[in-house]
């Protein structure tokens, strides 16, 4: 390869970048050891800006469109390398093509808990979370205030110092929302609204723009939830009493589920229930009678008990009389234990006293029914 086809190698022609990534925020043109040929084509795409940067310092920029390089177009290069016009020999060049476009599904969420003061308990400890979207609206402010000198830079350098920004603004605005904690999951997006626009300032010293913010979600405590969830329920049932009935008719219902260990447990919530409501010892059960005379009570109770088992008559105390010397002995006996005649094959009818042959089912005497 001849000197000429060496330099020639050299100069770079055509400068345009495709962007294959959903996160790249600057990508830096390769250029090392690279000149740039002096009417070169450049080739900025939609949401797109190129910036050339000579010695660290930002130059030249171009908005959308193909470019032919050139002094006219380049008038702060011009300016720097102090060409003359119609200068026309290759120069070099950090090239860096800028990404305009909105980085979407951005999340953040509260690392630590966020104080807002109310009137009881005094504060309560909030979480939140949700997505945000960002934008670069300042290309030669973003070059300066953020990028360095990286081959790509995309949105995880930018992420842990834009989320502290969000945070912040968040956690100084809902104490001066003044909006009760239960009431903040009605004002998610007019806080969200507030949010954006409280915090877009701190974007913009970086050359960004916050496009939108959403909050999804502001927690309370688990403990605090589960107060409240007892207090909805107290408000649905009333009062003490019937709250107390209805932790006597669980106790019950629990109970005929575990007849052999569920007694003791069941006497303790009913024991629960009385003092909840007030019940005095001495009118022990009545919160068990005031439960169970609850028609829906009395009906699971008895769906869910255990069926005991039907009292039949036993036929072990019965006397038959023996086949041999007629003395009374317990039906099914195999042997007379006084004469020791085998009572297997014959038996005696229980009306008038004959022998029966074993499978007989009628008395051939007086036709009662063989037992």
């Amino acid at each position: 390869m001849g000197i000429f086809d060496f330099i020639k190698g050299q100069v770079i022609e055509v400068i345009e970048w495709t962007d294959a990534s959903d996160n790249t925020m600057v990508y830096r043109f390769p250029v090392l050891n690279q000149q740039i040929k002096m009417g070169a084509q450049l080739t900025v795409r939609e949401s797109q800006v190129a910036v050339f940067v000579n010695e660290g310092k930002v130059a030249d920029l171009f908005l959308p469109g193909l470019h032919k390089l050139s002094t006219q177009n380049l008038p702060v290069m011009t300016s720097l390398k102090s060409w003359k016009y119609g200068f026309n020999s290759p120069f070099k060049a950090e090239v860096y093509f800028i990404n305009m476009k909105p980085f979407t599904d951005q999340k953040w969420s509260t690392i630590n808990p966020i104080v807002v003061p109310v009137s009881e308990p005094g504060v309560l400890r909030l979480r939140a979370f949700g997505i945000y979207s960002f934008r670069v609206a300042d290309a030669e402010k973003f070059m300066m205030q953020i990028f360095g000198t990286n081959q790509i830079y995309d949105t995880e350098y930018i992420q842990g110092q834009l989320k502290s920004a969000l945070v912040s603004g968040i956690s100084g605005l809902l104490p001066e929302s003044k909006i009760a904690a239960l009431d903040l999951a009605g004002f998610y997006d007019e806080l969200g609204t507030q949010a954006k626009d409280r915090i877009q300032h701190r974007f913009q010293t970086l050359g960004l723009e916050m496009a939108s913010l959403i909050i999804e979600n502001i927690s309370l405590p688990e403990e605090v939830e589960g107060a409240l969830d007892q207090k909805s329920k107290l408000n649905i049932l009333g009062n003490l009493q019937e709250y107390a009935k209805l932790k006597t008719a669980d106790a019950m219902i629990e109970a005929a589920k575990n007849p052999g260990g569920g007694l003791a447990s069941a006497d303790a919530e009913i024991a629960v229930g009385q003092v909840a409501a007030g019940t005095p010892k001495g009118a022990a059960g009545s919160s068990a009678e005031a439960a169970a005379e609850d028609p829906a009570v009395t009906l699971e109770i008895a769906s869910i008990a255990p069926k005991k088992p039907r009292n039949r008559r036993s036929n072990v105390n019965k006397k038959v009389k023996c086949v041999q010397c007629d003395m009374k002995i317990a039906r099914g006996s195999k042997f007379c234990p006084e004469c020791g005649m085998a009572q297997v094959t014959i038996q005696l009818c229980t009306s008038c006293g004959g022998k029966l042959l074993e499978g007989t089912k009628f008395c051939a005497e007086c036709g009662t029914k063989a037992e």
